[in-house]
């Protein structure tokens, strides 16, 4: 499980001081971009060898609010990687309350739209993990 730090800063709220929905997605993007840097995957180079990754599909549960100044953290779990695409579930919470959930599709795609192989780098350092990630999705399934 990769873990993300992420503070609530005033430009992410709504007029009532809450967290602006739209925000949570931008946390979680942010987290996956670190997980596949912290993976030692470098994207500016597999978009340079013409791969890039697009949300395929997300789901997501809004489960309480996160307010200005909060300290969240954002966990992501790979649940499935396959040829051309990687699910991840993951979390926003603020201590142990969660307050987001997602499931995400990400796939890999060529500049042309056209699907793209997964690198095999990536695929071996997530291959494996759908056991693990029962403590995330916990009641989503």
């Amino acid at each position: 499980m990769h873990r993300f730090p992420v503070r609530v800063y005033y430009e992410d709220t709504d007029m009532g001081g809450i967290v602006y929905y739209a925000n949570y997605l931008k946390f979680i993007e942010r987290a996956q971009s670190d997980w596949v840097r912290r993976l030692g995957i470098d994207q500016v180079r597999l978009r340079d060898e013409g791969v890039i990754f697009a949300v395929r599909r997300i789901e997501a549960d809004y489960l309480a609010p996160a307010r200005f100044d909060d300290e969240l953290t954002v966990e992501t779990v790979p649940v499935d990687v396959g040829r051309a695409r990687m699910v991840l579930d993951q979390r926003v919470s603020k201590d142990d309350a969660r307050l987001f959930e997602a499931r995400v599709t990400l796939a890999a795609l060529r500049p042309s739209g056209r699907p793209a192989r997964l690198p095999e780098a990536l695929r071996s350092a997530v291959q494996g993990p759908a056991d693990r990630a029962d403590d995330l999705a916990g009641d989503r399934r």
